[in-house]
C-alpha cells in the first residue's frame, strides 16, 4: 500500500498526521532558503509518487537538469508559456492508455503543471486559460515569488505595490519602485468556473495538505497559489524565509482561502492582524520605503489596501 493511501481524501489535525515520505530529496540546485520548494515539498507528499510534473521555465527548472532529479515523480519540461498544453499532451496520451487497457486504472498518475508567478500571470495565462475552457483535469501549482526570480529579478504582474526589482528601480521619478499592484490571479481563474482553486502557505502545512486532500475529490482544473518567499530577490538572510512566510499570512497581505465550484471561503481569518509594516521592513526590496525617510504615503497605502481587503470579506 502506498505510504500516501491512508491520508487520501481525509482531512488532517496536525504535523504527525502529514505523509512521512519526502518525494523530494534534499540536495536540490535551488537557492538556500527557497520558500516555494517548501511549499512544493509539502504539495508533493500530498499528491503522493504517481505524479507527472509538468515544469513551466523557471527557478524549478533546477531541479531536475539531466541526468539528475530529486523528484520519484516524472517530470516533463516545457517553455514558460506552454506548460497546460503540455499538461493535456501528458493527460491525453494518459487517457489512450487507459481506454486501450495499456494502463490499469490504479497505474494513472496526477497531472501537476508548475510554474513561477512570470509564467503563470503572464506569459502562460493564455494557454491555462484555455486548459481550464477545456476543463483539462490537472493540477497547477504556482509558486509565487512575485518576480521572474531565476532571469535576474524583474518585475512580473504578480510583483506587488512598492517592492523594488530590476526592472522597477527606485528613482526620483519612481520612490515606490513598482507602482503596479498584482494581478488577482485568484479571481481571474474563479471567473473560469473551475472546480477548485486554494492559496497555500508552507507556515500553514496542515492547512495546505487538507487543500490538497479535498482538491483530489474533485475531476477537472485545479489551482494551487503558493506563498514564495525569495531570499535571492526579496534580499534578506535564507533563515528568515519561515519568518516572512508566516509574517504574511499574519499582517493580512496574503490571505488562505479556497474556492470550490466558484464559493469562497477563508480558512484562516486573525481577529487581530500585525501591522503589514512587521512584515516589509527588513526586506531588502522594500528598504527604499523606510530608508533614507520613511514613504508615510506607500506604506500607508499598502496597509489601507490590506484593511479593505478584509473589510470586504467581513461582508
Amino acid at each position: 500500500m502506498s505510504a500516501y493511501a491512508s491520508t487520501e481524501l481525509r482531512a488532517i489535525k496536525n504535523l504527525k498526521q502529514i505523509a512521512r515520505a519526502e518525494p523530494i530529496m534534499p540536495g536540490t540546485s535551488i537557492c538556500g532558503g527557497c520558500g516555494g520548494l517548501e511549499a512544493l515539498r509539502l504539495a508533493a507528499k500530498a499528491l503522493g509518487e504517481k505524479t507527472v510534473f509538468v515544469n513551466a521555465a523557471g527557478c524549478f527548472t533546477l531541479l531536475a537538469v539531466f541526468p539528475y532529479t530529486p523528484l520519484k515523480g516524472s517530470w516533463l519540461y516545457t517553455n514558460m508559456a506552454s506548460a497546460p498544453a503540455g499538461a493535456q499532451g501528458v493527460r491525453d496520451a494518459l487517457d489512450v492508455l487507459l481506454r486501450k487497457g495499456r494502463l490499469r486504472p490504479e497505474e494513472d498518475v496526477d497531472v501537476v503543471v508548475v510554474a513561477g508567478d512570470g509564467s503563470t500571470y503572464d506569459m502562460g495565462l493564455s494557454s491555462t486559460s484555455a486548459a481550464i475552457f477545456r476543463n483539462l483535469d490537472f493540477w497547477y501549482f504556482c509558486y509565487d515569488n512575485e518576480s521572474y526570480g531565476n532571469t535576474g529579478v524583474q518585475m512580473s504582474s504578480a510583483t506587488p505595490y512598492g517592492a523594488r526589482t530590476s526592472t522597477t528601480p527606485v528613482t526620483p521619478a519612481t520612490r515606490e519602485g513598482t507602482e503596479h499592484g498584482k494581478k488577482d490571479l485568484f479571481e481571474i481563474w474563479r471567473a473560469h468556473r473551475p472546480p477548485y482553486i486554494a492559496t497555500v502557505s508552507a507556515r500553514y502545512p496542515v492547512d495546505l495538505t487538507n487543500k490538497f486532500l479535498k482538491a483530489r475529490r474533485m475531476k477537472g482544473p485545479k489551482l494551487f497559489i503558493a506563498h514564495a518567499p525569495c531570499p535571492t530577490g526579496w534580499l534578506y538572510d535564507p533563515e528568515e524565509t519561515a519568518h516572512y512566510a508566516r509574517l504574511a499570512v499574519d499582517t493580512g497581505l496574503f490571505a488562505l482561502k479556497e474556492a470550490v465550484n466558484g464559493n469562497v471561503t477563508h480558512t484562516l481569518v486573525r481577529k487581530r492582524r500585525r501591522p503589514v509594516e512587521d512584515y516589509l521592513r527588513g526586506q531588502g526590496r522594500y528598504r527604499h520605503l523606510f530608508e533614507p525617510a520613511r514613504n508615510e504615503e506607500a506604506l500607508r497605502l499598502i496597509q489601507e489596501q490590506v484593511d479593505r481587503y478584509w473589510e470586504s470579506v467581513k461582508g
